[in-house]
């Protein structure tokens, strides 16, 4: 008690201040008022002036004050609030908060921010930390300079004796010289004024010389030679770093999956055999150690560095790379194994186990297997670099071109294997992300078409639409599916939070052979009202007729109407091509001893390799081997074959077809097919088209019950039969055809006596039914549910039962089945020809099949590229014109003259989709308004706006920018300003992210402001917007913010975290590997970063030409473009949903607030000046 009795009375009289102020408590942020005194470094307070003993104590040593604002108050409390004066002590130590304080005078609270400024000692510590460098710089200088003295210590010996032996030879010389010389000149008695200048002369003329050098070695420094050198030791060390990950991936492969594999083999029960390890793995081991030494190589060679000498090394690995070849050769076979393996449940399972590692980085066994496939073209990529930069008189330039020439070589096969096998590790990429798997993926026939976002509308209830509006959050929300499109199947998922897909228990996947495609439904009016008006003609119907099951139906929104289109137009190609496959298969079998794989084979034009043409040894989705390279006119005639038109060629053509031919040549083959169908299809598929039995020519004794072609047609090729309901659906808009729907009895295609099936082969037609067709017998309609025995992955291989047996074969010839197949008449009704002849004519077969090509292709065109038209009139008005001449035919069916009038209509319209922005309208809206600061707006706005500036200027991009890498070429801006613009949005909004932080003199206010801008990234991940987060990361990167270490160690630690994780999320590094895997595992709409997508497509550029020696097209290079493009187009057509805000995008494009590069590293000097050194 005594003792604190004289402290207290100790600081009252030496204390440097002392007096009463306010402290704001931790617990309830309320203020209390105690007495403090300040005594040297040292802070105490009391409960009142009168205590003896101190209630706390401030170490203030290292701290810093500064007077802080007011804190915001309601209105009422402002008036009390602004008579206080408030300020805040921040100690050094991370661990202690705060404190904050406040004064009821302005004068006593400057003067307490003063002395306790002066009692923190802060300029005694910077002067220290300044004296400090100083004194480790003199202690470097001092260490410098005994080295140095020594050096030169010893170069003074050296310099001695060498002056010794010089004097030896003087004198040796001179002895010489005086018995040469009549005469002898006295040098002793020279002039002392003439040595000196003498000595002068020859320290002049070292200098000159010095000088001379030091500016010979400067030129250089700064020659153009010697930046290339720069610039080829940065490549190869980034060779290094690429080839230390490489080697990396193979240990993995062969150390995470082949090895354990290979022992599980041998187990008691193994789930895999050695057989399937081996096709699976291939040489995959000798790879790696083939890499592993040669990236020993590298390592030895960077140790021996400035002196990079290369061409050695490659010299080695190229007699090697012979390796490859086998593994190239198998790849597809390997996937295809791999495929058949994980319908093992036991192996699934265990390969499952070995995926989840860590250091398999959550990515899956197909992935590591496509690693060596794309090895050898990023060779080829750095060799050209290399080439780029090493002089043509370099020892090492011809072999440098020697390993890229063969390394090119071995890349064309490879790309064509990589192109082949892109499907196969697409598929398995699906079944791996859905939870229940998937086995229809398994199946190598599976041909990916499309993926996105869809939500999926109530059931139908009789026969109306539940009256749910577009704009509900429960209808967005539950009904939100993701959608994937195959040949042969759709299904219908949804995504879990943690990215996995889960299949609908009911109707999750639908096999298109039972599907009807119902685009635009003739609706009553009270359902136009509760339908049309709310969701906008976004929405399409899928009719499921299961053979094992009743009848339901699957309603779909679109996000917009060229999504819809997009979608409509895919799924009624893939119905198409299962119809009349199937229709074909069962006819040639029925009727000719030419199946249709036979068939195929019989013409050697579709898979025997030729002068024009070379095939894959992969099969398309209609069967059919894919092309490799061929000719413009191959592969014009391939779309134009009327047996069949697959929608992954036609999806590559429309895509690639500016590559290598103009829309003119196209829109002039069409036109032939068009008016000259007979000249334009070669000889021996027409033959093969109209082959038949001739054993069975005759109609007359036909099976009125064929099973074969009991066939259920909802797309076409339709015909018109009854339906088992007396109310039946209607038909789809935009189709080609027809579809059939109810159940389908038994077909009779010869019967003259039925009022409800067409009679094609009767000798006059049949009168017009005035009564709706009735519903067929139940013994009828029995024989016509028999179900047959199909595979669900393969129903090209359809196999019926036959309830009349092997006698009961129809003998209608292909030829009739197809007049049957497309000439029927569209609202149901039979179709009724002019004669009996006419569906047994050639012409008129060929013509209605002619008609079909080219409006399909059209359609697709029209509907999925419809900037062709808008950007080329000429091609629009020739399209119109064929499109004109087609509805003036006069044996123009129903349902082809309102296919035709549909494109003609979609052509002819000219909308912005669903009323999209623009920059353009956004820019003009901005003028208009007062300018917002950065510190009105919230984190939501900022994200959300700069989302939808990123989609709108993403989507504006055409495709056919993609093409020829010409944001590559000189002239950049002319060939691709989409995406320049693009470009040049993404470092605007960059810059302005750095100008705004610039902005701030003090340096709270610089870290509130990082702080917020990585909570406007992190909204634009929860968004999707990856370019978004892209833009304020690699703003946070640049050299003028990330030197501010004051400001830095201002921002929060939640704040770090969140910037790494983000950063961690948007890396290049494994070609932007987790950036790929979450856009795998995320929903449309999104932006993702178009970078990734460039340098995608400058690899496949890089790695391989467009035409082959011989002239012909690479179309397996064109199909890996496609891939890529369609990718980007699936982004670009899912819109976001954000109400535009003009105050903030104001703010957003406003040019004014951008700093360049230098200034903003001028203005960071200022801020922070660099130490003294």
């Amino acid at each position: 008690r005594f003792k604190s009795v004289r402290l207290r009375g100790h600081l009252l009289r030496t204390g440097t201040k002392r007096g009463h102020l306010s402290k704001k408590t931790a617990e309830n942020s309320r203020w209390h008022e105690k007495f403090f005194a300040l005594y040297q470094n040292v802070l105490f307070y009391f409960e009142n002036e009168q205590s003896a003993r101190p209630a706390g104590i401030y170490l203030l040593e290292g701290c810093t004050c500064e007077r802080a604002p007011a804190p915001k108050m309601s209105t009422a409390g402002r008036e009390a609030l602004e008579k206080q004066h408030y300020f805040l002590i921040v100690f050094g130590h991370d661990a202690q908060k705060p404190l904050e304080l406040r004064t009821d005078e302005e004068n006593e609270c400057d003067e307490w921010v003063e002395a306790i400024q002066q009692a923190s000692y802060s300029d005694i510590i910077i002067e220290r930390e300044v004296l400090m460098q100083k004194y480790i710089h003199l202690v470097q200088i001092v260490e410098t300079e005994k080295v140095a003295a020594n050096q030169l210590r010893t170069q003074l010996e050296d310099q001695d004796t060498e002056i010794e032996r010089l004097k030896a030879e003087i004198i040796a010389l001179n002895k010489t010289k005086e018995r040469m010389r009549p005469y002898h000149v006295n040098h002793e008695n020279e002039d002392p004024d003439i040595k000196k200048i003498k000595k002068v002369q020859s320290f002049m003329r070292g200098w000159l010389c010095r000088r001379k050098w030091k500016i010979i070695v400067q030129d250089y420094i700064c020659s153009p030679h010697a930046e290339s050198m720069r610039k080829r030791n940065q490549i190869v060390f980034n060779m290094v770093e690429a080839e230390t990950e490489y080697v990396h991936q193979l240990y993995i492969l062969v150390n995470f999956f082949l090895r354990p594999l290979r022992m599980a083999a041998s187990s008691k029960k193994p789930p895999i055999r050695h057989d399937d390890v081996s096709s699976i793995f291939l040489n995959s081991e000798t790879i790696m150690f083939l890499h592993e030494i040669f990236h020993q190589g590298l390592k030895a060679r960077i140790a021996n560095w400035p002196t990079l000498v290369l061409a050695d090394l490659f010299d080695i690995l190229l007699p090697m790379l012979n390796i490859y070849q086998e593994f190239v050769r198998n790849h597809q076979y390997s996937l295809q194994v791999l495929a058949n393996c994980k319908q093992n449940r036991d192996f699934d399972k265990l390969l499952k186990q070995y995926e989840s590692n860590a250091a398999c980085e959550g990515r899956m066994l197909e992935t590591f297997l496509t690693y060596p496939m794309f090895q050898i073209p990023r060779y080829i990529i750095t060799l050209h670099e290399l080439l780029a930069h090493t002089p043509h008189e370099h020892v090492e330039r011809k072999s440098l071109e020697f390993a890229k020439s063969k390394l090119e070589e071995l890349s064309r096969v490879m790309h064509d294997e990589v192109s082949d096998t892109e499907n196969i590790r697409k598929n398995l990429a699906i079944e791996r992300m859905i939870v229940e798997g998937c086995d229809i993926l398994l199946d190598t026939s599976q041909t990916f078409v499309r993926q996105g976002s869809l939500i999926q509308l109530p059931s139908v209830e009789r026969g109306k639409l539940s009256k749910v509006r577009l704009g509900s959050l429960s209808l967005k929300k539950e009904g939100e599916r993701q959608c994937f499109l195959f040949t042969k199947h759709f299904l219908v998922c949804t995504r879990s939070s943690g990215g996995k897909l889960h299949l609908l228990k009911q109707g999750g996947v639908l096999s298109l052979i039972d599907c009807t495609l119902i685009e635009e439904t003739d609706a009553s009016e009270d359902e136009c009202k509760s339908g049309g008006q709310v969701f906008g003609q976004l929405d399409f119907k899928l009719v499921v007729e299961p053979a094992d099951s009743p009848l339901f139906t699957v309603v779909l929104l679109a996000p917009s109407r060229q999504e819809k289109a997009a979608w409509t137009s895919d799924i009624s190609q893939c119905i198409d091509n299962i119809r009349c496959n199937g229709l074909m298969t069962s006819v040639f079998e029925e009727n000719s001893k030419v199946t249709v794989p036979h068939m195929i084979k019989s013409d050697v034009r579709l898979h025997k390799d030729d002068v024009d043409i070379c095939f894959s040894k992969t099969l398309n989705s209609c069967k059919v081997p894919q092309i490799r390279y061929a000719s413009v006119e191959r592969l014009l005639e391939r779309l134009t074959d009327l047996r069949f038109l697959s929608i992954d060629f036609l999806n590559t053509f429309l895509h690639t077809y500016r590559i290598f031919t103009t829309a003119t040549v196209v829109m002039d083959k069409l036109a032939d097919i068009y008016k000259k169908p007979f000249s334009s299809i070669p000889i021996r598929s027409l033959e093969l088209f109209f082959a038949t039995n001739q054993n069975n020519r005759g109609c007359e004794h036909i099976n009125d019950k064929s099973p074969r072609l009991c066939r259920k047609f909802s797309s076409p090729p339709p015909l018109s039969i009854p339906s088992r309901t007396s109310s039946p659906v209607r038909t789809r808009k935009l189709s080609l055809h027809s579809p059939i729907t109810g159940r389908v009895g038994g077909l009779d295609l010869t019967s003259p006596l039925s009022n409800s099936t067409p009679t094609p082969t009767a000798t006059s037609p049949p009168p017009p039914s005035t009564t709706p067709p009735q519903d067929p017998s139940p013994q009828s309609s029995e024989a016509g549910d028999i179900s047959p025995c199909r595979s669900p992955s393969t129903p090209r291989h359809l196999r019926y039962r036959q309830p009349g047996g092997e006698n009961s074969r129809c003998s209608v010839s292909p030829a009739s089945a197809f007049a049957i197949a497309t000439a029927a008449a569209g609202h149901g009704s039979p179709p009724v020809f002019t004669n009996s002849e006419r569906t047994c004519d050639k012409d008129f077969i060929i013509r209605r099949a002619a008609t079909n090509r080219v409006l399909n292709v059209l359609r697709h065109w029209v509907s999925k590229h419809s900037q062709d038209f808008e950007m080329n009139g000429q091609l629009k008005l020739s399209v119109i014109c064929l499109l004109e001449e087609v509805l003036r035919d006069p044996d123009l069916l129903p349902q082809e003259r309102k296919a035709t009038a549909n494109i003609l209509s979609a052509l002819s319209q000219d909308e912005q989709d669903d009323a999209q922005l623009r920059i353009e309208d956004i820019l003009q809206m901005a003028d208009c308004l007062k300018a917002e600061c950065f510190e009105s707006l919230s984190a939501m706005e900022l994200a959300e706006q700069i989302t939808l500036l990123d989609h709108i200027v993403f989507r504006s991009i055409p495709y056919e920018e993609f093409l020829g890498q010409g944001w590559m070429k000189v002239d950049k801006m002319e060939r691709t300003p989409y995406i320049m613009k693009t470009s040049q949005h993404f470092n605007d909004m960059s810059n302005l992210v750095a100008s705004q932080i610039m902005t701030h003199t003090d340096v709270g206010s610089r870290a509130s402001s990082i702080e917020k801008w990585v909570a406007v990234a992190d909204i634009c991940r929860c968004l999707n917007n990856y370019n978004g987060v892209l833009e304020i990361t690699s703003a946070l990167n640049r050299s003028a913010i990330y030197r501010l270490k004051k400001t830095w160690a201002k921002v929060s630690k939640q704040t770090k975290a969140l910037m790494d994780k983000l950063q961690k999320t948007v890396s290049s590094e494994g070609r932007f590997k987790n950036l790929r895997e979450t856009l795998k595992n995320g929903n449309p709409p999104c932006v993702p970063y178009l970078g990734m997508y460039l340098t995608d497509l400058a690899f496949i550029e890089e790695g391989t030409p467009n035409f082959t020696e011989e002239g012909l097209v690479n179309f397996s290079k064109m199909r890996m473009i496609s891939h890529i493009i369609r990718e980007i187009r699936q982004f670009q057509q899912t819109p976001y949903r954000i109400e535009h805000q003009a105050k903030v995008t104001q703010y957003l494009l406003d040019k004014t607030l951008i700093m360049d590069e230098d200034t903003l590293y001028d203005l960071s000097l200022k801020i922070e000046p660099r130490l003294p050194a």
